[in-house]
């Protein structure tokens, strides 16, 4: 009885032995006394490579980790590297660090390591007199924030002063000379201007048809003083017809047949898709020229001109 009990107990302390420092794991520093600062080079070996659970390195709270490197394989063993230090003068112990290896625990051993201070000769040091605080010097991002502001309220002084004052005043300086002049010359002039916008040479035929009649009705309602730009093409001929043989209008029964073919061809494109060739386009703009020129309202002057 006492034999079995002495074997079971050998072979606890045996198997506890093996657990704590079982050859598979290993733990190394290439020095163990450093000066305040310096660093150390701990590495952790692993004697296996299937199956390994590499711990998180565990420190004594005065000792800091600098550095790491990612797991080596070398020759069917495991190497994890760490840069430490420490700032606080000691003694302090690397505890165990727990491996698993294929599901099994094993421990490294703990080490110890000595953090000395740095020693001063203060017979050899220099002495110099305590300096005032020194300001640091003005840079760009101390001001930026102010430019900034600066920036963007010019940016909205400028846009106000545009805004309300240039702006507002320009439609009052910048007005149309042409709204002052007779119909006959307000009818040239946007004739000229038709002309500049080259329209039907742009293959925009109907636009151009609609500018030239309306063109053509501005200068009768403001001529004749009647309302030819809410009538049909119809009712403004029949009016003109009506006039000339009132005699009240200076013109001829040519030029209001001229008028009457111009407004035809002109629904024909707007209305019916016709598209005339230039030679017609540029005809009919000269038949315009000549039916504003040749349709006067009657005046007494006018009268006595043509009894002259």
């Amino acid at each position: 009885m006492k034999k079995g009990l002495i074997c079971f107990g050998f072979m606890l302390i045996v198997s506890t032995v093996g657990f704590t420092q079982n050859p598979k794991v290993k733990l190394d520093l290439n020095t163990n006394s450093i000066r305040i600062g310096e660093q150390i080079n701990l590495k952790i070996t692993v004697n296996d490579t299937e199956n390994v659970i590499l711990p998180k390195l565990e420190l004594h709270p005065a000792l800091e980790i600098v550095d790491s490197t990612k797991v080596d394989t070398i020759k069917n063993m495991l190497i994890k590297r760490y840069t430490i230090t420490g700032f606080d003068s000691g003694a302090y112990y690397i505890p165990r660090q727990q491996v698993f290896i294929r599901n099994q625990a094993f421990l490294t051993d703990s080490i110890l390591i000595n953090v000395a201070t740095v020693k001063v000769d203060t017979t050899q040091v220099k002495k110099y007199p305590i300096k005032n605080i020194q300001e640091e010097p003005y840079v760009f991002d101390d001001f930026k924030l102010y430019i900034y502001l600066l920036l963007a309220a010019l940016a909205i002084i400028g846009f106000w002063i545009y805004y309300f004052v240039i702006r507002k005043k320009k439609p009052e300086e910048e007005k149309p000379t042409y709204r002052t002049l007779p119909p006959l010359e307000e009818a040239m002039h946007h004739l000229k201007e038709l002309d500049e916008k080259l329209l039907w040479q742009n293959n925009q035929v109907k636009a151009y048809y609609s500018e030239l009649t309306d063109i053509i009705r501005t200068y009768i309602e403001k001529e004749l003083q009647i309302p030819a730009l809410e009538r049909t093409s119809d009712e403004i001929i029949d009016m003109l017809k009506d006039l000339y043989h009132a005699e009240t209008v200076l013109t001829s029964k040519e030029i209001i047949e001229k008028l009457r073919q111009l407004f035809k061809e002109a629904d024909l494109v707007k209305f019916a898709k016709s598209k005339p060739i230039a030679n017609e386009i540029e005809e009919d703009r000269r038949d315009a020229e000549d039916i504003i020129k040749n349709l006067n309202v009657k005046t007494a002057s006018k009268e006595e001109d043509e009894l002259e």
